[in-house]
């Protein structure tokens, strides 16, 4: 389940908190992602609880979760998208790099920021 007080920030009213993830979507991950590992697959629900940061998009009811994870030092990049009337659902969880997760922080919206 994500907090409603955090991830208001990217919708106002959220209808439900629950997350959920299709075999469509880990399929994806694991062909598109292979540098995931199935120990940080296994931390979704901790990145969507407490994230470092969320991050505006340009499509509406979406944002990116970045968060770092101590187990290996790598920052993560997931998207959530809470379409109207739909559950929130993961659409892609992948690795970033450095520079990417600088950019991401420099070059767009902060929604939130864990203090």
């Amino acid at each position: 389940d994500l907090n409603p007080e955090i991830y208001n920030r990217v919708v106002p009213i959220i209808k439900t908190c629950h997350v959920i993830i299709t075999d469509k979507q880990l399929i994806h991950i694991r062909e598109r992602h292979p540098d995931i590992s199935e120990t940080v697959m296994e931390r979704l629900a901790e990145i969507i609880q407490e994230p470092d940061y969320i991050i505006a998009t340009e499509k509406l009811y979406t944002a990116n979760v970045l968060k770092r994870i101590e187990c290996n030092g790598k920052s993560y990049q997931l998207v959530l998208r809470d379409p109207d009337g739909f559950q929130n659902s993961i659409i892609t969880f992948m690795s970033v790099n450095e520079k990417r997760y600088q950019q991401y922080l420099r070059n767009r919206r902060i929604l939130y920021k864990r203090e």
